[in-house]
């Protein structure tokens, strides 16, 4: 009989019933919204981490940073991101 694969989505499901672990998760949500977000535009793009550096005026490493949300990233850096991206850079409260 096959025996079903623990999934990181299992691991997940098991580690948020930890209430230490769920505060922690639930406080990098921004980190992570903001993560992906460059990602995905990076992506759509066809643009390397570099590539996007040079044109938002930072370096690679920072992007990389970012992408793996390891950093506190300035509204003037976001700013020259969303320049970089040609889009319109938004925040809000919820």
């Amino acid at each position: 009989m096959a025996r079903r694969m623990y999934t990181l989505e299992d691991h997940l499901k098991t580690s948020l019933k930890d209430p230490a672990f769920r505060r922690a998760w639930e406080a990098s949500e921004v980190e992570y919204q903001l993560s992906r977000q460059v990602i995905s535009h990076r992506l759509r793009q066809k643009m390397t981490q570099g590539q996007l550096a040079q044109k938002a005026q930072t370096t690679q490493a920072v992007i990389s940073r970012i992408e793996r949300m390891t950093t506190n990233v300035s509204v003037d850096l976001l700013k020259r991101i969303a320049h970089a991206f040609d889009v319109k850079l938004r925040v809000r409260f919820e």
